[in-house]
Order: structure tokens, then sequence, then C-alpha cells
């Protein structure tokens, strides 16, 4: 699925597993970074459709984990070891996948265990830009649902775009859930006025009106 010019969805039930929450492709002049990777059970499925969008997978410089959760992560290892990436997460939620925790992680709430995974870009405070091709890619800090949890902005085609990719939550002592944390953070994902919500369960909300509307229900 076409998002804009430069944004596929790759992953995702029906895409690859039933298991994945949903992968995002953004591609330009030859480069490429992937926000997230599924469980690990959809793998070549996600490859496959970055060579369908086009992409040549080695383009990938960066995947971005927008949180330490299985549906997001367990996947992250085998697209290294297929693109050779930097793994990207927000350093309070790498601590747990480098420490194989699973049950931060909830892999222990798929019936998997998370294998230790190591991170090469560690973010530290509210937000860190990188480059692919043409675009500027922005990962912001947004915690609650996990301590790390962050979405990425981009402009593309002249919209703002925004993955948010648990923006429902949910809020689970078990995942180290902040409810204050998570309504400051969708807080801030309102005051950005996004024209796109790419979200990692409930798949592409285009238009400000609805984008507001969607996280205006989860404040």
């Amino acid at each position: 699925m076409r998002v804009t010019s430069h944004i596929t969805v790759v992953g995702g039930s029906g895409l690859s597993h039933p298991d994945d929450a949903a992968v995002y492709l953004v591609a330009s002049r030859g480069e490429a970074a992937l926000i997230d990777a599924g469980c690990g059970l959809g793998t070549g499925k996600i490859l496959a459709n970055c060579r369908a969008a086009g992409v040549d997978p080695h383009w990938v410089r960066y995947l971005v984990l927008t949180h330490c959760h299985y549906d997001h992560t367990g996947g992250a290892a085998a697209i290294r070891a297929h693109t050779g990436c930097d793994i990207v997460a927000h350093e309070l939620d790498a601590c747990f996948l480098e420490a194989g925790d699973s049950q931060t992680t909830a892999a222990s709430w798929y019936g998997a265990r998370t294998e230790p995974l190591s991170v090469d870009i560690k973010v530290s405070g509210k937000e860190q830009r990188f480059r692919v091709g043409d675009l500027e890619l922005t990962l912001l800090h947004t915690p609650g649902h996990s301590p790390g949890s962050a979405v990425v902005t981009v402009v593309s085609d002249g919209k703002l775009v925004v993955f948010g990719q648990d923006v429902h939550g949910p809020l689970h002592q078990a995942l180290r859930s902040c409810r204050a944390d998570y309504e400051q953070s969708l807080k801030r994902l309102l005051a950005l006025q996004a024209d796109v919500l790419c979200e990692g369960h409930y798949g592409v909300i285009v238009g400000k009106e609805r984008v507001r509307d969607f996280i205006e229900e989860y404040v």
C-alpha cells in the first residue's frame, strides 16, 4: 500500500504475518529506512514487499524501532542481517531489548521469547534527526505506552506524516506504562497537526481532522 510517493506499507497483518504490527518503508534517492520490524515470523515477506515497491533491501540505512514491544521488534535482528542497516531506538527502551526482557517487551504475551538485541544508535533526550536521501526523519520521544516509546515524523509530498505506531496504547503495568506520560505525549502529538498518521494497528489515517479525532479518542 502506497501512502505517499516516498512511503509504503510493507508489513503487518495481511501483508507479512498476523502477529506483525505495521511496518513502513520510507525511501528517497537510493536510500531507505524501515519503521519497525514485525515479530520476525514474516521477515521474508517484508523484504519481498520492499522489492515489490522498487526498493532494494540493501538501500535500508536505518531500522527505527518506535518502542520495544515484540510485534514491532522481533524481526529486527533478521532485517539487520539481510540489509546491514543500523537499528535505532530510544535508550529507555533499548535497555529492555539488549537485556532480552520478554516481559517488558511483551514477547511472553505471544508465547515467545525476546533474544538479546544490540541497538546501534540509542537516542537520548527528546528528539534526533536522520537523513534518508532527500528526506529528514525526526524521532520524537513520546513515553507512556512504554518508557522509550517514540514517533517518527517526515514531510513527504508536502504532507506531515507521523509514524505513531501505538498511539492507542494500551497501558499496562507489565509494560512499564505511565498514564501521566502517555497523556502528555498525546497532547504533543496533537500539537504537531499532522496530515497523515501511520498507526501500528489501526492503519493509515489521512486528513488533519481525522488524525486529530483519532488521537483525541485516547486523551
